[in-house]
């Protein structure tokens, strides 16, 4: 654990390297999709969806296959991205958790406070924080506010929509507005706006679209888009949960919605709402994307995209992010760098969220603050084939721990069991391994690469606890 002495000695004071001069920086449009598994075109996650600007942006740089969350739920995930420090070392391993009350993250720079640091303007708008714990320090500008990120969606005027009763905001419904009238179409307005202006001072320009993150309200046009009665369900197994540890049991079974769902006769009625959901953002980003391409900063900015964590649609009877397995982990990353990334480039390396930080340091030449745990990606932008022998880790609470590489998945709860998984021969996890002798050396081998100690909890504030809930932040 990183004492609050050593993060004192880590950060303080920072003196920033300016070798580089502004006007010659890179600029910077990042963009972040909530909620997003890889139900994306290029990830080949589900047959049906249609993700057309998603799959032509990443056929302009490197796609990162085998990318990763550190956390699966977003406020945790989302402060190890921006801060480039493992939860495991912040304390922050849910949503109630306030980052900046962590020891190791009050006084901790971000991204765009590392970048401001070398002379950028960085602005941005929507969903880049948790909704409760917005860091309006981070910013120079931020739509709609400062305080409150995220601006408001038209909602149907009886909930739940889907006639589900206890399902909290697992809801969903085609909605007579149009785009113009969605909070996301406002977040891409906002952006086009900024990419319209041309200037000499170097940008980092967030877009944060909030879909496919429940409640599934969208425009009926995307709805449309795909016929209730050619929904493909994702392939589940139901004795899925019989060679799990009671610790994976119990995640899985934290909350009812399979039950409810499939006991509605609503599955396929929800994974149709999820794909409407997804069109819509991708749509979002589309339009974001061709402001860029048409507009006076054309080939100007470098462009990293990535979604906070995946989605269960019934995979482990489960629904939600919430989970060490494949379906909660596996996230969306993709990064456009010009004169460094060639078109069609796909690096299956495991890689992890918590790489970007270090990646955008090293691109603008801005110092890498000591606390930053991630690895550059950066070698694997000009060749997406180099080496790597490391797992990526991601963590759901205090002392539950997922490792990741290009084959396997090793699970460990806090109570030493463990899961195990061959993603050559089983990529839908259904077969635990952990207990054959034959893997020993296996596990210990990936077990070297846990965290050696595991952070108290941040202090808690006054999130929701559940990311799933209706507050203020709409998390």
């Amino acid at each position: 654990m990183v004492t609050r002495r050593a993060f004192l000695a880590a950060t303080a004071p920072l003196v920033f390297a300016r070798n580089t001069p502004a006007a010659n920086r890179r600029n910077v449009l990042f963009i972040s999709i909530d909620d997003l598994n890889d139900w994306v075109g290029c990830l080949g996650g589900h047959p049906q969806t249609r993700t057309p600007n998603l799959d032509r942006l990443a056929s302009t740089g490197v796609l990162f296959s085998n990318a990763h969350c550190a956390a699966p739920l977003c406020n945790p995930s989302r402060a190890a991205l921006m801060f480039g420090v493992r939860p495991s070392t912040s304390g922050v391993y849910s949503n109630d958790e306030p980052y900046r009350k962590s020891p190791v993250l009050e006084n901790a720079l971000s991204i765009p406070q590392t970048l401001r640091g070398v002379g950028y303007k960085v602005m941005g708008a929507g969903k880049i924080y948790h909704g409760n714990y917005p860091d309006p320090q981070s910013w120079d500008d931020y739509w709609p506010s400062q305080q409150r990120n995220q601006p408001p969606s038209p909602e149907p005027a009886v909930k739940p929509a889907n006639g589900i009763q206890g399902s909290g905001n697992v809801d969903w419904a085609p909605l007579d507005n149009g785009d113009e009238e969605m909070g996301d179409h406002g977040v891409a307005d906002w952006t086009i706006q900024q990419l319209a202006r041309k200037t000499n001072d170097p940008r980092f320009i967030a877009c944060g679209i909030y879909k496919p993150h429940l409640p599934w309200y969208v425009p009926k046009k995307y709805f449309d888009l795909f016929p209730l009665d050619t929904i493909e369900l994702p392939a589940v197994n139901p004795n899925d949960l019989d060679d799990i540890p009671p610790a994976g049991v119990k995640i899985a079974s934290s909350n009812k919605d399979h039950q409810r769902i499939t006991g509605a006769h609503a599955w396929k009625a929800a994974v149709r709402a999820y794909l409407a959901a997804i069109a819509f953002a991708d749509a979002q980003v589309g339009r974001v994307l061709r402001a860029l391409e048409t507009g006076p900063n054309a080939g100007a900015f470098d462009v990293v995209l990535w979604s906070d964590h995946g989605w269960h649609l019934g995979e482990k009877l489960h629904w939600r992010k919430f989970t060490l397995w494949e379906e909660a982990t596996r996230n969306v990353l993709m990064m456009t760098v010009p004169g460094m990334t060639k078109p069609g480039g796909r690096c299956t390396r495991a890689v992890n969220l918590l790489d970007i930080y270090p990646t955008l340091t090293e691109l603008a030449g801005a110092p890498k603050p000591k606390i930053v745990e991630g690895e550059s990606l950066v070698r694997f932008l000009k060749n997406p084939h180099a080496p790597k022998d490391t797992p990526t880790l991601t963590t759901f609470r205090r002392g539950n721990h997922a490792l990741r590489d290009e084959r396997w998945r090793y699970i460990r709860y806090a109570d030493g069991t463990e899961e195990l998984y061959d993603h050559d021969n089983d990529p839908n996890e259904w077969v635990n391994l952990a207990a054959k002798p034959e893997h020993t050396a296996l596990k210990q081998r990936l077990a070297k690469f846990l965290p050696a100690s595991n952070a108290p909890a941040s202090p808690a504030g006054k999130g929701t606890g559940n990311e799933g809930g209706r507050a203020p932040s709409n998390g």
